[in-house]
């Protein structure tokens, strides 16, 4: 399905974006709402996708997480037998999928009262976490670069003629 707005033209002046426009492309803005959910940020690193899935039991309810996806289906048993009158209570198969940013871990889900909640934490791995980078003085600095140098290099010469 095609979208009003046409990235094409981005993607071709673009490196390094293909799994964004990839995303963009193939969501469904506004073309599903069931099962409704509320997507709630618990701090800095910690989210929490709550569903609610009245009716559907643990085991009518699967959930996969496959790198930056998260699928949540819903596949109700067969009917019972019963004849309805009226049937107001949406009992329909359902999947709702959600893209994960990287280093998003899903840590678990629960069941309860009808609502399925999904508890998500942001790992950032330690050599991608800001570190403090200690300012040295000049003259370490101009060591530095001095002992850097390929040997015979002019720096060395002048060097080597001063003390002369």
């Amino acid at each position: 399905m095609r979208s009003a707005f046409d990235i094409g033209n981005f993607r071709r002046s673009s490196v390094g974006f293909d799994r964004l426009f990839d995303m963009l492309e193939n969501s469904n803005f506004g073309s599903e709402n069931y099962p409704p959910f509320d997507l709630i940020r618990l701090d800095e690193n910690r989210y929490r996708i709550e569903l609610a899935v009245a009716g559907f039991r643990r085991e009518e309810i699967e959930i996969t997480s496959q790198q930056n996806s998260l699928v949540v289906r819903g596949q109700k048993a067969e009917e019972d037998g019963s004849t309805y009158v009226h049937r107001g209570i949406a009992n329909r198969s359902f999947e709702r999928r959600f893209a994960l940013a990287d280093h998003i871990q899903v840590r678990g889900a629960d069941l309860r009262d009808g609502m399925l909640s999904v508890d998500l934490e942001r790992e950032i791995p330690e050599a991608m976490r800001p570190r403090r980078i200690d300012i040295g003085s000049g003259e370490t600095a101009s060591r530095r670069t001095i002992e850097a140098q390929p040997e015979g290099s002019e720096t060395e010469r002048t060097k080597e003629h001063e003390k002369a």
